[in-house]
């Protein structure tokens, strides 16, 4: 039997991709998009007009034209007589909306003559990042944008990115970065893993120790934690943290673009670094304890003794006189029961609080921290194992082990983020199932199935779901040792979660997303010198093919990639034949060839490399 397949070129000009693209390129896709014929020119002669001038969204805009090489005079329009100053060839951002728009929205109206950007608090900094990706400049200095009018606001008020820096360090301008990456994106929330077992990285000034002993181990686990090889290590001393004024520094670095910082110090479990520094925090303070230098769960955690808790709300109170945002993330899971069942303290302090068990004890340590934390007018968010034993009264819970715990929360009117590994939100998973793939803890998350979850369970009433505020994508650093290889795991997947987390379920669309917008922002972030993920080339998909006149269509993955190709059964490189039109093959009588291909971007970076399989 014989088929023909024949797969669709979708390669387009700048102009053209504005004109089919019902989204102008923007990621994430806006609440509404009406397309008009024309383009306004940005020049410079074009005048900045703004009623805000020390708006912190003006500032940044402002940089970003300074940046990019663009000269324009900013205005300040409150100085000027409107009745006497054409709007002709002119930029206006404005704060003063008068019309009706929810939190964090804005109205952007572009046509021949001038653009006017209309935000409410964030909405106009929101509403800049959709104009900073419409620019299409043409030299230096010049630049079109799309005539068109966006109505535009986010699904959830609670859009975030994690990042893992106890498992590995990562410094001041790295982390600049990934907020500048976040904030490109609409993501409003940072949150960031500050201590674990194997490193603590924030200065507590009343425990120094915490810093000096903590923030250092011996050496660090080489390749996989378990299996083959499990007992290589580097034998290298490995540490790091942030010093106060560096944790100010990024705070207000993030605030500069509308990005709240969830700091996380966890407890009781994982906190085998504070332990090591003070092991008075354990409940066998004579035992000899070492900061972990493998991944995975220590059994020591903390001891829920008043001694205990007395140094917690001392360096929580250190971390809220840092961190303005009212949420204080305490972990709370993974937390191993074993010292505390050894423990006759604990087993006193069950009997005497009328707890019924070890799961009971966790959920008194979170209701103890919580109290605390309302007390200095701020609330706890947790893992969703902060459910054992009892939810805490005013705790928001994330959930990370399927939906399971953020359903029983928002039943029982708990806020809740969405966050589970299972729905492609753990970006420290492959990127997809080929070998070929870096080291990684495993799973699989590709951009697809980031892209397709929905953080609202249908499981949930209409009035339930009101408790579904956000989502959040994971980054664990065990395996990634480098900026760089941060990046690679991040990029694409934070696109799908920014349209995950701002875009209507009825304005997403894969195809368009990943074939006509992605291909362009990377493109940009490869001229940038971001790291990412080369997807593979469109129409190279893993596919057996049966036939003898199999025409195959590719287009590649990132704006100004090439697509080489191999049919000799080896892996292809720059060497090889070099994709330009539509191949055409006859495979031999009952034989099969396999059509390989990589993309290779303009600046170097590859794809993995994908295998079609075609004839019998």
């Amino acid at each position: 039997m014989k088929h023909t397949l024949l797969l669709i070129l979708l390669v387009c000009s700048t102009h053209a991709f504005a004109q089919n693209d019902p989204y102008l390129g923007i990621i994430p896709a806006p609440v509404s998009v009406t397309k008009n014929v024309g383009e306004f020119k940005f020049n410079p002669e074009t005048i900045i007009l703004v009623d805000t001038p020390d708006n912190r969204a003006v500032r940044y805009f402002n940089d970003y034209l300074k940046k990019s090489g663009y000269v324009n005079t900013v205005v300040d329009i409150n100085r000027v007589d409107r009745k006497n100053y054409s709007l002709k060839n002119t930029i206006t951002l404005s704060l003063n909306f008068k019309g009706d728009l929810p939190a964090e929205g804005y109205k952007l109206q572009i046509n021949g003559q001038q653009v006017i950007l209309e935000g409410r608090g964030a909405g106009l900094f929101y509403g800049i990042q959709t104009l900073i990706q419409m620019i299409h400049g043409t030299s230096p200095g010049y630049a079109n944008i799309p005539c068109a009018i966006i109505k535009d606001y986010p699904r959830f008020p609670y859009r975030g990115m994690h990042l893992d820096v106890a498992r590995h360090f990562f410094d001041v301008p790295f982390i600049k970065r990934y907020l500048d990456l976040m904030a490109a994106y609409k993501l409003n929330n940072f949150h960031w893993h500050l201590t674990d077992d194997q490193g603590w990285r924030i200065e507590i000034k009343k425990y120094p120790k915490l810093t000096e002993v903590g923030s250092n181990r011996a050496q660090t686990k080489i390749g996989r934690a378990a299996g083959v090889d499990s007992d290589l290590y580097d034998n290298t001393p490995y540490g790091g943290f942030y010093t106060q004024d560096q944790v100010q520094d990024i705070i207000h670095y993030a605030e500069d673009r509308y990005i709240n910082i969830v700091p996380e110090i966890e407890m009781p479990g994982h906190s085998l670094a504070a332990i090591t520094a003070y092991p008075e925090l354990s409940c066998d303070p004579s035992k000899a304890y070492k900061v972990r230098e493998t991944w995975g769960v220590s059994d020591d955690v903390l001891c829920p003794t008043e001694e205990t808790f007395k140094m917690i709300d001392d360096i929580l109170r250190e971390v809220m006189e840092l961190f303005p945002g009212k949420y204080i993330h305490i972990g709370g899971d993974e937390c191993p029961k074993i010292a505390w069942k050894k423990s006759d303290f604990c087993r006193r302090l069950i009997s005497d609080q009328n707890l019924n068990d070890e799961n009971g004890l966790q959920s008194y340590f979170i209701g103890r921290i919580e109290k605390f934390v309302n007390s200095q007018g701020r609330q706890i968010i947790g893992w969703d194992e902060i459910l054992e034993g009892g939810l805490a009264p005013n705790a928001t819970v994330m959930s990370w082990r399927g939906e399971g715990g953020g359903i029983a929360a928002a039943q029982l009117g708990h806020d809740v983020i969405m966050t589970p590994g299972s729905g492609g939100l753990y970006f420290d998973h492959a990127q997809s199932k080929s070998p070929q793939e870096p080291l990684t803890i495993g799973g699989n998350a590709p951009l697809a199935k980031t892209y397709a979850y929905d953080p609202v369970p249908a499981a949930l009433t209409s009035e339930q779901q009101k408790h579904i505020i956000g989502v959040q994508a994971n980054v664990w650093t065990e395996y990634m040792t480098t900026p760089s290889k941060v990046e690679y795991m991040i990029l694409p997947r934070m696109f799908a979660l920014s349209e995950v987390a701002w875009t209507p379920k009825g304005n997403k669309d894969y195809k368009n997303f990943s074939q006509q917008r992605v291909t362009k922002h990377l493109a940009k972030l490869d001229a940038e010198g971001y790291d990412y993920r080369v997807p593979i080339a469109y129409g190279s998909d893993d596919t057996t093919i049966s036939g003898d006149k199999i025409n195959v269509v590719l287009s590649p993955p990132v704006d100004g990639a090439k697509i080489y190709y191999t049919i000799d059964g080896y892996n292809p490189r720059e060497t090889d034949l070099e994709y330009k039109t539509p191949l055409l093959f006859t495979p031999p009588e009952h034989k099969s060839i396999h059509l390989k291909t990589i993309s290779i971007t303009p600046s170097g970076k590859r794809s993995i490399v994908s295998d079609i399989k075609m004839g019998n």
